[in-house]
């Protein structure tokens, strides 16, 4: 299968965001009728936000036990945390994977292992930077539950940052989901946290820089060491 130049630079936008985009259209006909900078500038803001809903294919490994990431971006935080308590994944503190998102990264969500939705759990809550370790607790947040054939769970928080206004998710519990199955959005910046269960080592590093759907981030029918890395 060949990629085209054309496919390299336009994708397809999300549903979520034609609305938005519409918008931003029509404000951008107005500004041209008012001032001509101020259309190019719409026009701008309105090209941004269908990029910001792009909607890319990913190629998602298939191997049993392998868990990718549910989102673009970073990882800013790598740290054990006791998981949200409406999860129902214990009081104990597990490896927490948060990948953050800047406004410029594709914001759909991707499921990161195959499973059944056990939970799913909206919380409301404030809209701190979500780089900071505090917003895991204190931020507007929806987290789901993802139990494994063998009885374990994957829990998996989107958490609304400080420009994101809106959590969007797409499954309900008793749902089967896929490997890189799209199962929600945030609307412009925000963070997902990965719990990893018991004795599950991360295969990613602070910094990194993840695909969601493509890259790897523990496997769980492995007993490797955590990975470290240096910036090079």
């Amino acid at each position: 299968m060949s990629v085209s130049m054309l496919s390299t630079f336009i994708k397809p936008m999300h549903p979520e965001g034609r609305r938005f985009v519409a918008i931003f259209a029509a404000i951008t006909v107005v500004l041209f009728l008012i001032w001509d900078p101020l259309g190019w500038l719409g026009l701008g803001i309105t090209i941004w936000c269908y990029y910001f809903f792009r909607n890319p294919e990913r190629v998602t490994p298939q191997r049993e036990g392998l868990l990718v990431s549910p989102a673009d971006g970073v990882i800013s935080l790598l740290e054990p945390a006791v998981p949200p308590a409406e999860l129902n994944l214990g009081d104990l503190p597990l490896t927490r994977i948060s990948v953050f998102m800047n406004v410029f990264n594709v914001h759909v969500n991707r499921a990161p292992i195959a499973g059944k939705i056990s939970a799913v759990a909206y919380r409301p809550g404030k809209f701190f930077n979500a780089s900071l370790d505090k917003a895991s607790v204190d931020n507007e947040r929806n987290g789901i539950a993802i139990e494994l054939a063998d009885g374990r769970q994957i829990g998996v928080v989107q958490i609304a940052g400080l420009v994101a206004r809106r959590i969007v998710c797409f499954v309900k519990p008793g749902q089967v989901v896929d490997t890189g199955e799209r199962f929600g959005l945030i609307r412009f910046g925000s963070r997902l946290d990965i719990y990893l269960p018991e004795g599950v080592q991360p295969l990613v590093c602070l910094g990194q820089t993840m695909i969601a759907g493509e890259t790897v981030l523990a496997d769980l029918t492995s007993d490797e060491a955590a990975r470290k890395g240096g910036i090079r």
